[in-house]
This record gives structure tokens, C-alpha cells and sequence, in this order.
């Protein structure tokens, strides 16, 4: 349309007009299509982190808040470092390592007891998963591993611990449903307590808008099998993708409700994340 305009201006003798206007389209066209790429990435960021399996290498970091531990009424602060790396086994096949390394602040559940901080357990999970979703559905399996590696025996479990993990998930449009589980049990110790036997389930369901804003409902519930004891956290988050000299960055809310918890556990928390990402890059 625009060539033909031009064409039609030069024919009637305004050729040097012509040639002014179709520059400035052509730089004008030049200069939206940055605009409109990193509309479109920063779109498909947002969903990418919403996919447990994407190859995306991200750097997830979270400030968790719970209050009203025992008596006291205490509260718990967990910085929380979740960096995500994906590697390319072949063109049909992703390995997704995602490791947790916990801080943890937590106050006296009792008013004469005294707090505690430190280093938490680490888990480390790897995901095998197709490179291509099936029927729509991605998913990605492997070995969950739990680091004893707390510095204070208040803070971790004290047990190696290992078993399978799953995620499940489905991408329609703006919508992102799913779920990851998995189980795992001790196998040795670094000091006296009880073993470990924890089933781990995590159902989700997020909604992503035009404007890179993502509304979402979560558990992450847990039952210990050795104290018949389940944890479920209700939560809902909001959050955006932003693009920072150039850098795509996720800044996101959560705010949660204990429906059930172990005696003395919190009442509710908190959380705000920011989440460094890295898309991968097109071989073209």
C-alpha cells in the first residue's frame, strides 16, 4: 500500500515529497519493530516462567515472610535463591536442572527459647522432558535430591534424601495449568532424628494478560508420612515481566493462608520474588 502511494506521487510529479515520505515509513517501520520483538519476548517470558520445564535459564529469588509460629506468635524470614538451568541433550530431549538453597531467620516459637539462623536443607531436582509438548501437555521427570545442609539443626531435617519428582502442565493461551509432586525419603543422617517420608504436591493454575501481568492460585502442600501431618498453604500471586536495559525481570506478590498446619506452624506469610530470566538464545 505504501509503495503504491509512492508510485502514485511520483507519477504526478511530487517525486521529491515522495521520496522524503516513503524514507520516513520505511524508518519509522525500522524503528517499531524493535518495539514490537521485545513485546512479544517479554510476552513469551511471562509464560516461560509460569512452565517448570521451559528452557529458560532464570535466577529466582524470593523474600518469605510467616507469621504466628507457637505461642509467641513468632515470625520467619526465608530468602530463597532457585537458580534454573536447562541444557539441550538432543533435538528431541531437555535435562532441566532447578536447585532451592534457603536462608532462614526464624524468631523463638517460645517466649524464653532463643532464634535461630542460618543455612536451610538444599534440594536439587532434575527434569528429563521432550523438547516438544505432546497433545499440548508438557511434562519433564526425574531425581529429587535433599541436602543436609543446614548449619543449624533447627533449621534442616539432618538426612539425605532422595526420590522421584514429576511436573505436569498444560499452556492454553493466556492460561497455564499443572501440578509438580514428587516424594522423597532418607536414606542417611548427620545426626540423630527422625527419617524422612514427605510427599510433596503442588497444583497451579495462572492467567497471563496482554500486558505481561500474571494472576495465580497455588498450593504447596506437603504431608509427612511419619507424623501423619499435612501443610497446605493457600496461596495467590500477581506479577510482571519488565524489561531493564535489556534484561527481562519478574516482579511478583504472594500472599498465603495456612489451611492446615502442623501444631505450632504459621498462620500466614508472605512473599515478594524477583526473577532474573534468560531466554535461549535461536540458533538462527
Amino acid at each position: 500500500m505504501i509503495s503504491r502511494i509512492v508510485r502514485t506521487m511520483k507519477r504526478s510529479g511530487l517525486a521529491t515529497f515522495a521520496l522524503t515520505l516513503e524514507a520516513s515509513l520505511t524508518a519509522t517501520a525500522v524503528l517499531a519493530q524493535p518495539a514490537e520483538d521485545e513485546t512479544q519476548k517479554a510476552a513469551k517470558v511471562a509464560l516461560d516462567l509460569r512452565n517448570p520445564v521451559a528452557t529458560l535459564v532464570s535466577l529466582h529469588l524470593e523474600n518469605n515472610w510467616d507469621f504466628g509460629y507457637g505461642n509467641s506468635q513468632a515470625i520467619a524470614y526465608t530468602a530463597i535463591c532457585i537458580p534454573v538451568v536447562p541444557f539441550s541433550l538432543s533435538p528431541d530431549w531437555n535435562l532441566i536442572t532447578r536447585t532451592i538453597i534457603p536462608s532462614i531467620y526464624a524468631e523463638p516459637v517460645a517466649k524464653s527459647g532463643t532464634s535461630h539462623s542460618g543455612l536451610g536443607d538444599i534440594v536439587a531436582t532434575i527434569y528429563l522432558s521432550p523438547n516438544q509438548p505432546a497433545h499440548g501437555w508438557y511434562w519433564g521427570a526425574g531425581p529429587g535430591l535433599i541436602l543436609p545442609s543446614a548449619t543449624d539443626r533447627l533449621l534442616g531435617a539432618g538426612k539425605w534424601s532422595a526420590g522421584p519428582t514429576l511436573a505436569v502442565l498444560r499452556q492454553d493461551g493466556p492460561w497455564t495449568a499443572g501440578a509438580l509432586t514428587g516424594h522423597a525419603w532418607s536414606f542417611a543422617s548427620t545426626y540423630a532424628g527422625s527419617a524422612v517420608s514427605t510427599t510433596h504436591l503442588q497444583p497451579f493454575l495462572s492467567f497471563t494478560t496482554g500486558q505481561d501481568t500474571t494472576f495465580g492460585v497455588d498450593t504447596t502442600a506437603e504431608y509427612d508420612w511419619k507424623w501423619r501431618q499435612w501443610t497446605v498453604p493457600l496461596e495467590v500471586s500477581i506479577s510482571q515481566v519488565l524489561t531493564v536495559a535489556r534484561q527481562d525481570i519478574e516482579l511478583g506478590l504472594v500472599g498465603r493462608w495456612y489451611a492446615e498446619r502442623a501444631l505450632g506452624g504459621p498462620q500466614w506469610g508472605l512473599s515478594f520474588t524477583i526473577t532474573f530470566s534468560f531466554p535461549k538464545k535461536s540458533a538462527n
